[in-house]
C-alpha cells in the first residue's frame, strides 16, 4: 500500500493549470496557534475531496478560506484561477443543517430563488426565467411536492435538500459542504450525499466536503485531507485512513477499524467524540 502524500509530493503531482482550487505553502494561524502550514494542494475539476479531523483543527476555516471569508496567514490560494471572493459566483455552498423558526415568512421556492438571483438588488427583472430555474432545481433535488410550503414547517432533511438546490443554482465549478449531513437521519444523509455526487457527475464540478463522519460519502471520495495537531496528510482513503498514518499524525496510538463496510477510528486524544467504545468513534 502506498504511503500518504506529503505536501511536496502533492505539489509535484498537481501541476495542471485547470485546477479549481490551488493552495501553495498555505498557513492558517490564530495568534500563536497554527491550524495548518505548508499546505500545497490542487483540487481538479470533478475531484471529490473529503476534509477530516477532530473539532478545532481548522476544517471549517479551510472552507472559509476558499470562500474568501478568511485570509491565509501566509501563502496563496486561488479558486477558478483567481482570488476566492472574485470566484464566488461559481461556488456553491451547502452549510450544516440549522432549522428555521416555525413562522419564518419564506417558502421553499423562495429559499432556492435566493441562490438564483439573491445577489441582485431591486425588482426581479426576469421573474419567469427565475421561476423556471427554481422549478427545475426543486425537481432535481426532489422537493417539488413542498415547493410552496413555509420552510419552518419542513423537516431537517427537506430543508437540506433546498440548501443543496440553492447551492447548485449558479451551476458551480466548486461545491463546498460544511458538515452538510450533521443532524440528519440516515435516509437524508444518503439523499443529500447522492445529490451532491450527482451534480459532480452531471457537471464535472469539484467537491470539497468537510465532515466528521466519512462513511456516508466514502464511495464518492477521491482523496482525503486529514487535519490534526497543526499538520495534515493528503491521499486516497486507503492511503490516509490507516492506523500507522493517523498514529503518526496524532502522536499516539490510533486504531483504524473496518467493520461491515464502515470505517471507525479509536483512540484520538483530541476528539470531542472520544469514548471508551471503539464502535462509537466513527470518523
Amino acid at each position: 500500500m502506498n504511503a500518504p502524500q506529503s505536501a511536496p509530493e502533492v505539489a509535484a503531482r498537481s501541476g495542471a493549470d485547470d485546477a479549481v482550487v490551488r493552495l501553495r505553502d498555505a498557513r492558517l494561524a490564530f495568534g500563536e496557534r497554527t491550524l495548518w502550514s505548508g499546505l500545497d494542494l490542487d483540487v481538479a475539476p470533478g475531484e471529490y475531496l473529503a476534509v477530516l479531523g477532530s473539532n478545532g483543527t481548522g476544517k471549517t476555516s479551510f472552507l472559509r478560506v476558499l470562500l474568501g471569508l478568511l485570509p491565509l496567514t501566509s501563502g496563496t490560494v486561488r479558486v477558478n484561477g483567481t482570488r476566492p471572493r472574485a470566484a464566488s459566483a461559481r461556488v456553491g455552498y451547502v452549510p450544516q443543517q440549522r432549522g428555521f423558526p416555525a413562522h419564518t415568512p419564506l417558502r421553499a421556492r423562495d429559499l432556492v430563488a435566493q441562490g438564483v438571483d439573491g445577489h441582485r438588488w431591486g425588482i426581479r427583472l426576469h421573474p419567469r426565467r427565475v421561476h423556471r430555474t427554481v422549478d427545475e432545481l426543486l425537481e432535481r433535488v426532489g422537493a417539488t411536492d413542498y415547493a410552496d410550503a413555509p420552510v419552518g414547517v419542513l423537516s431537517g432533511g427537506e430543508q437540506q435538500r433546498l440548501r443543496v438546490a440553492q447551492a447548485l443554482a449558479a451551476d458551480p465549478t466548486l461545491v463546498l459542504c460544511d458538515e452538510a449531513l450533521l443532524s440528519l437521519d440516515l435516509h437524508h444523509q444518503h439523499v443529500v450525499s447522492e445529490l451532491v455526487h450527482e451534480q459532480r457527475e452531471r457537471s464535472g464540478c469539484a467537491v470539497v466536503f468537510v465532515t466528521h463522519d466519512v462513511n456516508p460519502i466514502i464511495e464518492h471520495v477521491d482523496r482525503i485531507l486529514y487535519l490534526a495537531n497543526g499538520s495534515f496528510r493528503i491521499g486516497t482513503p486507503d492511503q490516509v485512513l490507516r492506523s500507522d498514518v493517523l498514529s503518526e499524525l496524532y502522536g499516539t496510538r490510533v486504531e483504524v477499524l473496518r467493520s461491515n463496510g464502515r470505517i471507525l477510528v479509536a483512540g484520538r486524544p483530541d476528539s470531542s467524540h472520544y469514548t471508551d467504545s471503539p464502535e462509537e468513534l466513527i470518523l
